[in-house]
């Protein structure tokens, strides 16, 4: 019960890793919100784990203030905030990724981040409390070919990550990130950009531990940052990617 009495928002909670971090969550103490565009998704794994949902674009300002409402409304000001949605283009070659790709990519995966915290840093700072935790990706620190502006995306939360952390810090705040590997989600076929047999086993073979990120890992590498058991520690970018990084 490593968050008892905690209260958490997790951004693209209704599948995939995000699912993953809601479940530990909840049976470490946690009082939790799903935010997911998918609001049916969302409201499907609320009722079947007993948990808050909402409806949210994370890419729109509008939106973000609606689900801070909800949120303050059911949970009050959140301890927690988990910037797990995320999106990605198709595998092609750098120059051959459209525009609108492009755009959608960065508003998800970066303008988000900017938009959680403009919602929430300021009464965070006023309470002297507050964690975030940011989804990025082993594509952020080892990217791979044609995924370039996805890879660069998640450097960019990355980075964010460590600059949040040293200038929230004196106020309280710590800030870290994940970087899983791939995992079983709605984005890996994505990844691939084909998901069959060959393009599993030739991922595969690049994790010296030999098999994806779960939901699992996440949840549990998100429990701990997010513990009190963490509170030595911020900017951290931590790997759970089976040594796929070294």
């Amino acid at each position: 019960m490593r968050l008892a009495g905690k209260t958490a928002i997790v951004t693209g909670g209704a599948s995939g890793f995000g699912a993953g971090i809601v479940r530990k969550f909840l049976t470490e103490g946690a009082q939790v919100m799903i935010a997911d565009l998918n609001s049916d998704a969302a409201a499907a794994l609320a009722d079947e784990l007993g948990c808050a949902a909402c409806a949210a674009d994370v890419s729109d300002s509008a939106s973000i203030e609606g689900m801070k409402q909800a949120a303050l409304h059911t949970l009050g000001l959140p301890d927690i905030i988990v910037n797990n949605a995320g999106i990605t283009h198709l595998p092609a070659p750098l120059e051959a990724v459209t525009e609108a790709d492009f755009d959608r990519v960065f508003a998800v995966n970066c303008k988000s981040v900017y938009l959680m915290a403009q919602a929430f840093v300021p009464e965070m700072k006023a309470r002297g409390s507050g964690v975030f935790l940011n989804v990025a990706s082993t594509a952020g620190v080892s990217p791979r070919p044609n995924l370039n502006w996805y890879n660069a995306s998640k450097g960019w939360m990355n980075t964010a990550t460590r600059t949040m952390a040293i200038e929230l810090a004196p106020d309280g705040l710590r800030v870290n990130a994940l970087n899983p590997v791939a995992g079983e989600t709605p984005l890996l076929s994505s990844f691939l950009g084909e998901d069959t047999p060959e393009m599993r086993a030739k991922f595969l073979s690049t994790i010296p531990i030999g098999r994806f990120s779960t939901p699992e890992d996440m949840g549990n590498a998100a429990a701990f940052l997010c513990s009190d058991e963490a509170s030595m520690i911020t900017g951290v970018c931590l790997e759970v990617d089976g040594g796929r990084c070294i």
